[in-house]
């Protein structure tokens, strides 16, 4: 009897162990390089596979299919409730969905249990920016780039170094000439390193075309590179609301009303909530509105 009691503690336990060893930057690696038609095969053969379900859910997120991410990821907290990474991913959903209380608050609870957890530190990091709390923001990029490549999967190392580009051009707009001395010249080297890092990247490409069009000539500015970067962010990733705000916003200063509308309209069917495009419509312009809208 004390064997059989043994025995079934220690398949218990094993089975804990298994469940947390998850290699989530593996996985998230993974992610970037696998076909849904190849994720949903592998998830099929194997339903009892938390990686393996984990992973279709990562590959829907890449693709925008959101519901079919938050499908996945709330069936693995169902069938293991403490799961870090279907927490992280439920949340992500949330984030997606401008549900930003609920996300950020589960968000923080993964980020207490697992501090190194980079994929839940980056979701901040954008909530925060998007709240314009723009140095909270370049410190939790900063803890992702601190952690190192060998503990980051690649895709949210990128993003670290992208946010943290974007987060200090912020406040180098908002803050005096120390700021834009200081915050303004880190911008484009960490843009670069996050092309180098990843160069295919949406994020980056969106990062690069938005530094290149908000930027003064003098820093860099660019309106002939910033529609270069844009395009290839929408070629990259034809689903990616924001560049299509950046790029009426240069439609309108070309005074290329048909491609404005166009672009506009695109960014709010994608996102009818999408924080650039509702901030340009308004007129508040806290996130830089280069062009004006009527």
């Amino acid at each position: 009897m004390t064997r059989v009691l043994l025995l079934g503690f220690l398949i218990y336990f094993t089975g804990l162990s298994a469940c947390a060893a998850m290699d989530w930057k593996d996985l998230h690696n993974q992610a970037g390089n696998l076909s849904l038609a190849s994720a949903l095969e592998s998830a099929a053969k194997d339903p009892q596979s938390a990686s393996k379900r984990y992973l279709l859910g990562l590959v829907y997120l890449d693709l925008h299919q959101d519901q079919s991410a938050g499908e996945i990821f709330n069936g693995l907290l169902r069938d293991e409730p403490g799961l870090l990474e279907a927490k992280w991913g439920k949340a992500e959903v949330l984030r997606r969905r401008h549900d930003t209380l609920a996300a950020e608050r589960l968000l923080n609870a993964v980020s207490k249990t697992d501090p190194r957890f980079a994929p839940a530190l980056i979701s901040l990091a954008y909530i925060k920016y998007f709240q314009m709390d723009f140095k909270g923001s370049i410190k939790l990029a900063l803890k992702v780039i601190h952690f190192g490549a060998g503990n980051v999967d690649l895709s949210n190392e990128a993003r670290a170094y992208a946010m943290y580009a974007g987060a200090k051009g912020m406040l180098a707009h908002y803050g005096g000439l120390f700021s834009k001395a200081i915050d303004g010249l880190a911008v484009k080297p960490n843009l670069d390193k996050a092309l180098k890092l990843q160069p295919d990247s949406p994020a980056v490409l969106f990062g690069l075309g938005s530094f290149y069009f908000l930027a003064p000539s003098i820093a860099g500015g660019d309106k002939i590179k910033a529609q270069e970067y844009l395009n290839r962010t929408i070629k990259a990733d034809p689903l990616f609301a924001d560049a299509y705000v950046r790029l009426a916003q240069l439609a309108k200063i070309n005074n290329n009303l048909k491609q404005y509308d166009f672009y506009l309209g695109k960014a709010l069917e994608l996102d009818p909530q999408n924080e650039l495009a509702l901030d340009f419509l308004s007129g508040r312009c806290r996130f830089i509105c280069a062009g004006g809208a009527e």
